[in-house]
């Protein structure tokens, strides 16, 4: 999967968050780092949301705004 990332100089490196997960963040002290380390958050994430939602019963609908 991929996801975009806001990626922004700080001021120890490199701060990067990803809109579309909220309260997903990470930094490094390189771009790079910091690009490794949101790939790692979002595994996290993405694991955590899994749990939270295993036991419970899911229905997609499909919302249209105007």
């Amino acid at each position: 999967m991929k996801y975009k990332v806001v990626l922004e100089p700080s001021d120890e490196g490199f701060a990067v968050s990803v809109p579309g997960l909220p309260g997903c963040h990470s930094q490094g002290a390189t771009e790079e780092e910091a690009l490794e380390n949101i790939a790692y958050a979002i595994t996290e994430y993405l694991q955590a949301v899994e749990e939270l939602v295993r036991e419970k019963t899911i229905r997609e609908v499909e919302i249209k705004v105007a």
